[in-house]
């Protein structure tokens, strides 16, 4: 559990929202948790519903991979799971949070998250967005490709985290 937050010498208190359906979990994800509390003083994981996507994992059960995968990390700075099923604008506000954090893999992720950067800056131009770039070992990772690789039976474990990979096995039934 992370340590209770401290006001900080500037006396403004930034938190950052970090969201997604983390459906599952990637250690791509938790690589930008684990960045992203070095820039905000709480961060809090919006877990969305979107039911669009077909998620593999139901809101409950990713809202508990993601607790327990970050609290793994041993963090320093507080950081909260929540899910949410509202407008992320609308979330934001709701957690007086100033930061959307957004992590890029690729230059194909860019323009997307580029338009709903500016989106977002339209509906509340007092919330910044930040982009992480992906560190170079987790580029490449996507829950898509996680799901669709474990699907056809292959190795997932250098992917996700270890009680990720059980729960993603066990689900497709891989033993």
């Amino acid at each position: 559990m992370a340590k209770k937050p401290v006001q900080p010498a500037s006396g403004r208190y930034r938190v950052g929202v970090y969201p997604g359906t983390f459906d599952p979990v990637t250690n791509g994800h938790l690589d930008i948790i684990g960045r992203a509390v070095k820039v905000v003083d709480k961060l809090v994981v919006g877990v969305a519903v979107n039911a669009g996507k077909g998620p593999l994992f139901t809101l409950k059960e990713r809202v508990e991979m993601c607790r327990k995968e970050v609290a793994a990390l041993k963090l320093t700075v507080p950081v909260e799971i929540v899910p949410f099923d509202t407008l992320l604008m609308d979330f934001v506000v709701s957690l007086n949070a100033t930061v959307i954090i957004r992590g890029l893999r690729a230059v194909s992720d860019f323009e997307y998250e580029f338009q709903m950067a500016g989106m977002n800056a339209r509906l509340n131009a007092r919330v910044e967005t930040m982009f992480l770039m992906a560190s170079e070992r987790n580029q490449f990772i996507s829950s898509r490709f996680v799901k669709e690789i474990a699907r056809l039976g292959g190795d997932i474990s250098t992917f996700v985290p270890n009680g990720v990979n059980r729960r993603v096995r066990a689900r497709y039934k891989l033993g």
